[in-house]
């Protein structure tokens, strides 16, 4: 797959999920970054980022998540990455991001 499929739903009365599928790079990396700010614009208070259906992310890919985490806790919005296949996993855990996001194996934990 050469294309970056991103999908919102409505995950709660203040939740949203953003399902990610395909590549997140850096050809597909700011066209994230400007569907997430026109997301965070409508200010839930929850977004919950799935990455199930991602196969691959860069660099540039990972730069993203981090700012949109930057920006959640800069506006107190709670920021919950739903854990990828074992190759994106496996990024995260090399740039310690694993560490530093909180991570969920089934989005409806979220509202648990």
């Amino acid at each position: 797959m050469d294309s970056l499929g991103i999908t919102i739903d409505r995950l709660g009365q203040d939740a949203v999920t953003v399902a990610l599928i395909g590549e997140l790079d850096f050809s597909r990396a700011y066209t994230f970054d400007e569907e997430m700010r026109r997301l965070e614009s409508q200010q839930p208070g929850t977004i919950v980022l799935d990455l199930r259906e991602l196969d691959f992310v860069d660099s540039a890919g990972l730069g993203r998540v981090l700012a949109l985490q930057r920006r959640a806790r800069r506006d107190g919005r709670r920021l919950v990455v739903v854990r990828g296949c074992r190759a994106v996993e496996r990024l995260f855990a090399l740039a310690a991001l694993d560490t530093q996001l909180e991570m969920v194996s089934d989005p409806q934990a979220v509202l648990a």
